[in-house]
């Protein structure tokens, strides 16, 4: 009998879909007519024990306990899915052949694995596990997946580096937000401080824009534009390029600071000859912007419909499970497998049966025409967010799924269209013995931007190219007929929104200044992974330590305080990004879990230390927070579980801060 294990329900039943009928349904399995069985996780069914598990002393929140570090790490069996986790033990044990069905990703390896280990799954057995890889749930797809079974033990490495992040975050979040919120109920507070070691980092990242914006001091400077004719009677405009010796009238930006030198400047070119030093003019093609991931959906649906991150998320999950009509959605990937290609034909078609733009864009997309987006060497577990031969039911959606599904088939409509191609032109002139530019870009055939909403295609107020440049030839006069000085005012950093604090975890080495971390950040991707950058947000909000002002995302007066009691080892990225390095050298093979363990309780203790160093005056007159966190409550729905579940004050940090080993956070 072969047991097919996925993730969750939906999983199950889409693979059931694909397989032969009649089947008979019973709790919590489907059975084939040829004796095989379909199961499936609800999420974890297993967690991480609490640390009263290991010793009943630790029910109590005291620093003499820390750290807390198992010698022998024990699972607990979730209360809420102890149902399904018994009906998987006898179909594991009664299976000849297991198939491991989880999401291809570190997480949904280790969910289902977890289980075989938990269940004490003979070595033979295991050893002969396959792998099913679904990335689309349509019947087809699954079809396909099911014709190219792997062996799970190709996916060993990535289980084991998900396990070690599951256990680092542990140690780490446990352990440091017990310690922090002891020492802030020493000041007077009574919330929970929660650390982690992506959530403490985006805090202080916002912390920082804030301090540097309250410090910001506006400066006026100045800019000077030529007005330009040629002989022929065109006209265009020019700016102005200080030259060296202008630098002490100017700042670090090379902005001029003195309003008389921009006067001066204006006086002397006006009337005057100018004499062209370059004039070069290229056609250039711009490519299509390749399809989504996650996070680069998130960020265009938060700019175009102020959504959140976890409302992206949240609506591509039920586009995924419910609607089947698109691809998995928790990728970090914007690569297609070029094998997909084949199937642009029967998704173009489908797209071509819905409505508005996205059905004019189908009808004008040229399926034959293949991007750079299909690349087999970019793609990893899972590929691009793209919409299936599902695509026409766009009529069931709701407003908000509409528009999510609406920019996911925007994105891949885009790959069948030519490229952009235009004009780019740039003149230098040598006026009065100053140096002036003009850059121009003049579009010949917009291609895929054909595609884009008007107000997309609306000039941006920042850039200084004009949309057509006369041809000129160097050395051709021509005549400046104005000189005219520009007053502008230097701006503080914007705050963060939805957008762009989901682009700074993205683009996270921007803010790094050792070459080293920039250089793994860049490699893996930023702060925290597709799936959990939402929940690393909302988790702020919901701790007081975050708050939105409109569209702007702010630190708190909490948020602030706390950042300053800590050290900068838990504000700055360079932490995360050690451990991601570490975590990606796991799984790819190269690099032992037990040295990245061992490495990360020598830091734990001296992170431990550090913190009962902590001054407490700042965290001291701090608003109480609004609810009491040691109270019993419910918890947060998590997107790898079906139902809510009860916490006690005691198992709050321990819980809420590595509810899931994807949400380190």
């Amino acid at each position: 009998m072969i047991l097919y294990i996925a993730e969750k329900p939906s999983l199950a039943r889409a693979i059931a879909a694909a397989l032969p009928s009649p089947q008979k349904k019973e709790e919590g399995c489907i059975w084939l007519p040829n004796g095989d069985c379909i199961s499936w996780c609800i999420g974890h069914l297993l967690e991480q024990a609490e640390p009263h598990q290991y010793n009943p002393a630790f029910k109590s929140w005291n620093l003499d306990h820390l750290p807390i570090i198992p010698t022998d790490w024990q699972w607990q069996e979730k209360a809420n899915t102890k149902k399904q986790l018994g009906v998987l033990k006898k179909l594991i044990k009664k299976a000849t052949t297991l198939v491991h069905a989880g999401d291809p990703d570190r997480e949904g390896q280790l969910l289902v694995d977890e289980v075989l280990h938990y269940t004490k799954t003979p070595v033979q057995k295991l050893k002969n596990t396959q792998r099913l890889l679904v990335n689309d749930l349509t019947p087809s797809a699954i079809k396909k997946a099911l014709n190219n079974l792997r062996s799970n033990n190709e996916f060993a490495a990535l289980s084991r580096s998900a396990l070690g992040r599951a256990r680092a975050d542990w140690l780490f979040g446990l352990n440091l937000t017990r310690a922090y919120t002891i020492r802030g109920r020493q000041a007077g507070y009574q919330g929970v401080l929660s650390i982690g070691r992506v959530q403490t980092p985006v805090l202080g990242l916002v912390a920082a824009r804030d301090k540097e914006r309250e410090a910001f001091v506006p400066k006026d400077f100045y800019q000077v534009w030529a007005s330009i004719q040629t002989p022929q009677g065109a006209l265009f405009q020019a700016k102005w390029l200080p030259s060296e010796a202008c630098q002490p009238y100017m700042d670090d930006e090379n902005r001029v600071l003195s309003l008389l030198l921009a006067k001066n400047v204006a006086n002397r070119i006006t009337n005057k000859p100018a004499i062209v030093m370059e004039a070069n003019y290229k056609q250039k093609k711009q490519p299509a912007p390749l399809p989504y991931s996650l996070s680069a959906l998130q960020i265009d649906a938060a700019k175009a419909f102020s959504l959140s991150a976890q409302q992206v998320l949240d609506t591509c999950q039920a586009l995924y499970e419910r609607h089947q009509m698109i691809t998995y959605p928790r990728s970090d990937c914007r690569y297609l497998p070029t094998q997909q290609h084949k199937d642009a034909p029967a998704i173009i078609a489908a797209l071509a049966r819905s409505s508005g733009e996205t059905q004019q864009g189908a009808l004008n997309a040229d399926a034959s025409r293949k991007s750079k987006a299909w690349n087999d060497k970019q793609v990893t577990a899972h590929h691009a967010i793209i919409p299936t031969t599902q695509a026409h039911k766009v009529v069931s959606l709701s407003k908000t799924e509409a528009l999510v599904f609406n920019l996911i088939a925007r994105q891949y409509l885009m790959q069948f269209y030519p490229e952009y191609d235009y004009l780019a032109s740039y003149i230098k002139l040598e006026i009065e013995g100053g140096l002036f530019e003009a850059k121009g870009n003049t579009p010949i055939s917009l291609g895929w931007k054909r595609l884009l909403p008007n107000k997309s295609k609306a000039k941006d107020p920042d850039d200084e190219s004009q949309n057509e440049l006369p041809k000129l030839n160097k050395n051709e006069e021509l005549w400046c007929t104005q000189g005219q000085v520009q007053e502008k005012v230097t701006t503080p950093p914007a705050a963060f929104t939805d957008a762009t604090l989901l682009a700074a975890m993205t683009g996270i080495s921007r803010f790094v200044t050792d070459k080293d971390i920039r250089a793994i950040l860049k490699e893996t991707d930023g702060l925290g992974t597709e799936a959990t950058r939402a929940s690393i947000i909302e988790l702020l909000f919901k701790r007081g330590f975050l708050m939105r002002q409109g569209k702007q995302i702010h630190a708190s007066q909490t948020g602030r305080a706390f950042i300053d009691c800590l050290p900068t080892q838990l504000v700055t990225p360079d932490m995360t990004a050690k451990w991601e390095s570490a975590l990606n050298s796991i799984s790819l093979g190269e690099a032992s879990y037990q040295t990245f363990m061992t490495s990360l309780e020598v830091n734990l203790n001296q992170l431990l230390s550090a913190s009962r160093e902590m001054p407490t005056s700042a965290l001291q007159n701090l608003p109480p927070p609004a609810k009491n966190p040691f109270a019993k409550r419910k918890g947060t729905t998590s997107k790898r579980t079906s139902s809510t579940r009860k916490t006690s004050g005691a198992k709050t940090d321990a819980t809420k801060t590595r509810r899931r080993s994807k949400a380190s956070s």
